[in-house]
């Protein structure tokens, strides 16, 4: 996009592989940019694609544990007094229609303020827009989970073993079918260990033990790669598996620090965008690693959170070789 937030990438496709909230307070006008960006790409013939992470799930489906005050606080209005007072005196309404609370008495301020601490100003109001009939819900539910472009497949967690047979079209309807339906989300996709949105092992799974399933999972779709994010790296564009699969949440948002980097992908070609900076990403994870790693070090403002990386593979490469 240009200096004005528009978008400037022609027919480029920009993909998003998922959790836009629960970084910071302004999850609101992440969503907003990438709403407009979406029909500005498709003017133009490009595409934006936001993928679901299990953050976008999690506010779907009301676990709000990573949530904080500030991004409610983004959702409070001017009638967010009045909002919250109402649902509290349906509350206690709630209370006193249960027998169980009969002999507990009327709440107290103590108990009225524990309670608005649970349900902050502007908390009401972020349930609604992220329900099925808010701005935010309906977008998000919108949303495939996993998708291949070209030679390419973008997913958030990854494809573990269990699921490397099952059709993209098939995952993405069974996720969007549990999202629309919470009471299906018990043994479903959405919140199993295992499943695209969760799922660890391409991220830090041993390579030997899972190198046969990412080979042939690439096989069966014709494709050359898999990315994918949820697994922070240390700051930059991650290669596994012979740069068969790599990561490129490298922690992107303030809360992370910042760390400006992400893959760009022009024909067969992918590479890395390190702080504006093109660097080509290795396929090896010996020296040609660390050349990288050490090359976007340099890029970095000092001191660079690659280095730990950098000072651990240095440490690897210059241990002796047993046979």
């Amino acid at each position: 996009m240009n200096e004005r937030n528009k978008w400037s990438g022609g027919k480029t496709h920009l993909v998003q592989t998922g959790d836009l909230m629960d970084r910071g307070p302004d999850s609101r006008k992440i969503m907003d940019l990438l709403m407009n960006l979406e029909q500005q790409a498709r003017r133009s013939g490009g595409a934006v694609h936001a993928l679901l992470g299990n953050h976008e799930a999690l506010n779907i489906y009301g676990d709000l544990r990573y949530v904080t005050p500030e991004e409610f606080a983004a959702f409070r209005d001017a009638n967010s007094g009045k909002v919250r007072q109402a649902f509290y005196e349906a509350h206690l309404k709630e209370l006193a229609a249960d027998p169980a609370n009969a002999q507990a008495g009327k709440p107290d301020d103590a108990y009225r303020k524990a309670w608005e601490d649970k349900h902050p100003l502007g908390y009401f109001e972020h349930r609604f827009q992220y329900g099925p009939n808010g701005k935010y819900g309906k977008w998000i539910r919108k949303h495939d989970t996993v998708i291949q472009i070209n030679d390419t497949i973008f997913v958030h967690g990854g494809i573990s073993p269990k699921y490397a047979d099952m059709p993209f079209e098939l995952i993405n309807s069974k996720i969007r079918d549990e999202m629309n339906d919470l009471s299906t989300l018990k043994g479903g996709l959405i919140q199993d260990d295992e499943g695209p949105l969760w799922y660890r092992g391409l991220a830090n799974g041993e390579e030997a033990a899972l190198a046969e399933h990412v080979r042939q999972f690439l096989d069966l779709h014709g494709a050359r790669r898999i990315v994918i994010g949820h697994t922070t790296t240390a700051g930059a564009i991650m290669p596994r598996f012979g740069g068969k699969v790599l990561l490129i949440d490298v922690g992107l948002s303030a809360s992370y620090g910042s760390r400006l980097a992400c893959l760009a992908i022009e024909g067969d070609k992918a590479f890395a965008l390190h702080r504006g900076e093109r660097l080509t990403i290795p396929s090896d994870t010996g020296l040609p690693l660390l050349e990288y790693l050490k090359r976007a070090a340099a890029l970095d403002p000092a001191p660079s959170p690659l280095q730990k990386a950098i000072s651990d593979l240095e440490t690897i490469l210059a241990a002796p070789v047993h046979r």
